[in-house]
């Protein structure tokens, strides 16, 4: 029985085979023999040398070797042919094949020969332009292994160009950075013992247009953090980066006459005018140059947030961004109220807090959460802006998505939000107020700290002005009395400037003017006053406001003696 199971798959093998002996590389899928090498050539060769072999079941060779050094499959033509190049592991003697069952080894021997390259000086051009292809013509380029550019004047190293093609009579490489304009070419090779380096004394040079930038911009005016500079001159295209003292610069413009670099912030600058060197770095940051010690980059010495724009308690589709931190600058969108915005909240809802805007969580916890304020609809038709410790009810009335049943706060749930603060509108018409609602609209505000904003915690003043009436969710018939009426929708500019108070875990209920963490300044230009649902409740307003926020914690120590 064994004996017939055995026949029977020998004659289905042999059937199989006779199938497809027409056509020796299309059902093959493993070796039958190991390979036989019947000859070669040629005969002789050097390293980058194709060599052609020929034999039987050469298909599934895996590997080969020439004089015991391992050489590259070039193609397998056939189950008859197929071609190998010579590498710098090739030394003289058998050509090996192998592949899954054995090996072939040919009877003859391969002479491997290690002449020296030769380039043909009418096979060099007069000029070539750096990072650009360049084709060299002569003998023996198969054995290659490297090209050199040597600056022709003190150059001690050369630098390795890229080899993008080679055979027996051409090279052609990609001409690599060079220090000088003149440039002395070299080849390293295999002499059979060692790598080695054709004479430089007999070597071919040949001019290499850099083609180096020059700026032609020689005078630079103090700059902000985010201005962008324009630079002119000529193939700047060249240039790889622009740096202000060792800050890498943001380049939105670049062509071969213009450059346009944004002066970048970073937290090594002092509040004030820093002077950095701004420099230029090019050839892959080979040479850098200075083109000036003096540049001046002006740092504000308060955060200002220009053009902000949120919703009201928005509830559709468009108008689901509603949080704004002084801090960040940015408008946060309803659905990341509870784990970007003030995740704090989110875990203790009512219990966040004692009592409005008085917080009661760990102080680690309250500084977790960047303040942040919100605009919301409030009884009898008007817009409110709110501190997010202030109420209970505020935050279940804001979705995350056009679905109603959606709260931020996950339900209809009571949920007091973690920053404290209050709000001051600026009465214009009350003396003193003036003189900082105009800085505020004329963009000339510069420095919010202890000294231009003193605070007399008896006395409940800030910069002389009473705060004892700040609140923490003012109405506009406060901020934008006699604007709008209840059950009119209307676009009016505001143009109101109200003082903004952010308190340290505190909070603000003993004495507004104590325990302040951060003052800003709020100026509201637009509303966009509308109702939800045809109701009375203004709850898809928009607000479009400016923003001035101090930089660092305040310091009641630091105020100045009066």
């Amino acid at each position: 029985m064994k004996q017939y199971r055995k026949w029977t798959l020998a004659a289905l093998f042999a059937c199989l085979f006779f199938l497809c002996g027409c056509d020796s590389t299309s059902m093959k899928d493993v070796a039958i023999s190991s390979p036989e090498v019947l000859s070669f050539s040629p005969e002789s060769g050097s390293i980058g040398s194709e060599v052609i072999v020929t034999g039987e079941y050469l298909d599934d060779v895996v590997s080969a070797t020439i004089g015991g050094g391992k050489v590259t499959i070039l193609q397998k033509v056939s189950n008859l042919r197929l071609s190998l190049k010579v590498t710098d592991q090739a030394r003289s003697g058998k050509i090996v094949l192998t592949n899954s069952i054995g090996e072939g080894v040919s009877e003859a021997e391969f002479t491997l020969e290690y002449p020296a390259p030769v380039v043909s000086q009418t096979g060099v051009p007069s000029e070539v332009e750096m990072g650009n292809n360049l084709l060299l013509s002569g003998s023996h380029m198969n054995v290659v292994s490297a090209v050199l550019f040597t600056a022709a004047e003190g150059g001690t190293a050369g630098n390795e160009a890229e080899i993008v093609s080679q055979n027996e009579n051409e090279i052609v490489v990609k001409v690599p950075y060079v220090e000088s304009d003149r440039a002395v070419v070299t080849f390293k090779y295999f002499n059979g013992t060692e790598n080695v380096e054709t004479s430089s004394s007999s070597a071919p040079q040949l001019t290499v247009k850099r083609y180096e930038p020059e700026v032609t911009t020689n005078v630079f005016e103090p700059a902000n953090v985010g201005d962008v500079v324009v630079l002119e001159g000529t193939y700047l295209n060249k240039i790889d980066k622009v740096l202000v003292g060792d800050i890498e610069c943001t380049i939105p413009l670049q062509t071969e006459t213009v450059l346009n670099f944004v002066v970048p912030s970073s937290e090594k600058y002092e509040d004030g005018d820093n002077t950095k060197a701004l420099k230029i770095s090019y050839f892959d940051g080979r040479e850098v140059r200075t083109l000036t010690d003096a540049f001046v980059v002006k740092v504000p010495f308060v955060y200002f947030w220009e053009n902000n724009k949120v919703y009201g308690q928005g509830r559709i589709e468009g108008q689901l961004s509603s949080f704004f931190s002084p801090k960040t600058g940015l408008v946060y969108a309803n659905s990341d109220w509870s784990t970007v915005v003030d995740p704090v909240s989110m875990k203790y809802k009512a219990a966040t807090c004692s009592a409005n805007n008085k917080p009661a969580v760990s102080e680690s916890e309250y500084n977790s959460v960047n303040p942040y304020f919100f605009f919301s609809g409030a009884s009898a038709g008007q817009l409110q802006i709110n501190s997010p410790a202030n109420s209970k009810t505020q935050l279940r009335n804001f979705y995350s998505t056009t679905n109603s049943s959606s709260q931020v706060t996950g339900g209809k749930i009571d949920c007091y939000g973690t920053p404290a603060l209050t709000f001051l509108w600026l009465d214009p018409s009350k003396s003193g107020y003036k003189t900082l609602i105009d800085e505020v609209k004329n963009g000339t505000l510069s420095k919010i700290d202890e000294t231009t904003f003193p605070i007399d915690v008896e006395a409940k003043t800030c910069r002389g002005f009473s705060i004892a009436s700040a609140k923490a969710s003012p109405n506009t018939d406060v901020w934008a009395s006699d604007i709008f009426k209840v059950g009119e929708e209307k676009i009016a500019n505001v143009d109101a400037v109200l003082l903004v108070f952010y308190y340290n875990v505190k909070g603000s209920v003993d004495n507004v003017a104590d325990n302040i963490k951060r003052i800003g300044v709020l100026h509201i230009k637009t509303v966009d006053f509308k109702l939800y649902n045809n109701t009375n409740a203004p709850s898809s307003s928009s607000i479009e406001f400016d923003m001035y926020w101090q930089k660092y914690d305040y310091d009641y120590s630091k105020i100045p003696i009066q």
